[in-house]
């Protein structure tokens, strides 16, 4: 499929997803949104992908929404801006958590590494708290902008970054809007920080290593026990895997984990 605001590339495994809007430090669009998700969705159905990767062309990650539709919305343009409300489909249950914007990530059974190039901000970093991984290259910048844009937490923000640097720090970053480096992200938790001489191919490395020495299913699984236990109670979390082990038993993937053990070869895992 051709894009327009980003760009897919394939190799070992790894979807290499690139938000390319570079002259605007790849500023969230409405059709960038589209894009992104429809690609996300085509890896999530591809059994050849394993682990999709994000990143940024040019010097940026994502500079947050682009302002002409932000200066629309401030406007009172009646079309809706990409800071607006993104109602999710009616689901039941559990299922009704992964139904908008950026949670459905969570619910994509390969891992997914936010290769955080250049400056991340607003909804760029919402996006980023989605993903699975977050690596960010020195000396870059991160911010939440919001409340310096008389905006609130939003898309879902409120609620995953506390869970990932603590309520404190959530507070700090969202209510201040103030930027930080590399160095303070990592150090509160929010990101791992690697050199920026060859970050990619560095985030593109350990994704394919990940995929390759692990099973694919069990990847897949253990994603999914994770997140939904952030809705769970422990009986019901503890019942939950029981019930995952025993299926594990009867999967290609088990026989072919006791196997390269004992033979000390490479696994060759099938995701079955």
């Amino acid at each position: 499929m051709t894009y327009q605001d980003i760009t897919v590339a394939t190799e070992d495994h790894v979807l290499t997803l690139t938000l390319n809007r570079p002259e605007k430090l790849n500023a969230w669009t409405h059709r960038m949104e589209s894009e992104f998700r429809q690609a996300v969705e085509a890896a999530e159905a591809d059994e050849q992908i394993r682990a999709i990767v994000v990143t940024g062309a040019g010097r940026g990650f994502c500079a947050g929404a682009d302002m002409d539709i932000l200066e629309a919305g401030a406007a009172g343009a009646a079309a809706g801006d990409a800071n607006a409300p993104s109602p999710a489909p009616r689901k039941d249950g559990i299922e009704a958590n992964y139904a908008w914007r950026f949670s459905y990530l969570l619910r994509v059974r390969k891992p997914i590494f936010a290769a955080i190039n250049g400056p991340v901000a607003g909804i760029g970093l919402c996006m980023a708290v989605f993903c699975d991984f977050r690596y960010m290259a020195e000396g870059q910048k991160l911010t939440t902008a919001f409340s310096r844009r008389g905006l609130i937490a939003e898309h879902g923000i409120s609620w995953m970054l506390p869970r990932l640097v603590g309520p404190t720090n959530a507070l700090d970053l969202l209510l201040s809007g103030r930027t930080i480096v590399t160095a303070e992200a990592a150090a509160l938790g929010l990101v791992k920080p690697l050199p920026a001489q060859g970050f990619l191919a560095q985030v593109q490395a350990m994704a394919h290593d990940m995929t390759q020495n692990a099973s694919p299913r069990s990847i897949g699984v253990i994603k999914r026990q994770v997140y939904d236990s952030l809705f769970q109670d422990l009986d019901t979390a503890w019942r939950r895997a029981d019930e995952e082990m025993q299926t594990s038993f009867a999967s290609e993937d088990f026989r072919e984990g006791v196997a390269h053990f004992l033979e000390k070869r490479p696994p060759a895992f099938t995701g079955h």
